[in-house]
């Protein structure tokens, strides 16, 4: 956001401070004074300011040899609360219950934790045979839909580190347990726009997600799930509303 856009009625430090924040990405993930300075049509003698005092805080880290910043400590601790406090789940409720009423399927926000993703929010399918996702729950990243419209997002260095260092584990035949190959999967979701897994974690299970995003970065997943034969049947029609969903949820994050 440059000078002449900032919001009127706001404290310019403060406004300036947050949008410093904001232009860390994953795609972005470190800056330069330089770099921010021309980003924001700042001085930069101000952005040197603004990195520094952030710095002070925490807020963020500067590599003494490249001198250039990425985010701190201080982020992670203030994105634990507001994961905890269920900021998330309760912007996303209404979309959870609309799609709810369009599916008859379970549906499920997911939020990444380390190489996995936990349950953030979910509703039961109204069917008799349903799926039941339990709030809090980890699941494995690698395995199923949910988890690969979230990381098909994470850049490679920070995907090698997750999912490439050690084998990936197996839970049926349908199972990715190739490195390579789930790159080429996540390739394939960044295309699409959605995902779709059949069996992967569970074999009588298929599942359709989409990425919320949040000031430009993947924040969770929101994923329909059931029974293989019901949702497989009806997958064309599902992962349309799961992408118009998803993009509604990350207008209410702000992605």
């Amino acid at each position: 956001m440059t000078e002449a856009e900032s919001p009127k009625g706001v404290l310019q430090s403060v406004d300036r401070a947050l949008s410093a924040l904001l232009s860390f990405t994953e795609r972005r993930p470190e800056w330069g004074v330089t770099e921010l300075a021309r980003e924001h049509g700042w001085d930069k003698a101000v952005a040197q300011r603004l990195l520094t005092t952030l710095t002070a805080r925490g807020f963020l880290m500067c590599d003494a040899t490249t001198r250039r910043y990425r985010l701190g400590p201080s982020v992670s601790r203030l994105a634990r609360v507001g994961e905890h406090s269920g900021v998330l789940p309760s912007l996303v409720r209404p979309v959870l219950a609309r799609l709810l009423r369009e599916t008859g399927e379970s549906v499920v926000l997911n939020v990444p934790h380390g190489s996995g993703y936990r349950c953030a929010a979910a509703v039961d399918g109204t069917g008799p045979v349903r799926y039941t996702a339990i709030i809090g729950a980890l699941m494995p990243g690698h395995a199923g839909a949910s988890g690969h419209a979230i990381f098909a997002h994470y850049r490679e260095p920070e995907l090698r580190q997750l999912f490439g260092a050690s084998p990936l584990q197996r839970f049926n035949e349908h199972t990715v347990t190739d490195y390579d190959v789930l790159l080429e999967r996540y390739a394939e979701v960044r295309r699409d726009g959605v995902s779709v897994s059949h069996g992967e974690y569970d074999e009588a299970v298929t599942a359709i997600a989409a990425p919320v995003f949040q000031a430009g970065s993947v924040a969770a997943s929101l994923t329909v799930i059931g029974p293989a034969h019901r949702v497989s049947r009806a997958a064309e029609r599902l992962t349309e509303l799961v992408r118009e969903a998803a993009d509604e949820a990350s207008t209410a994050f702000g992605g």
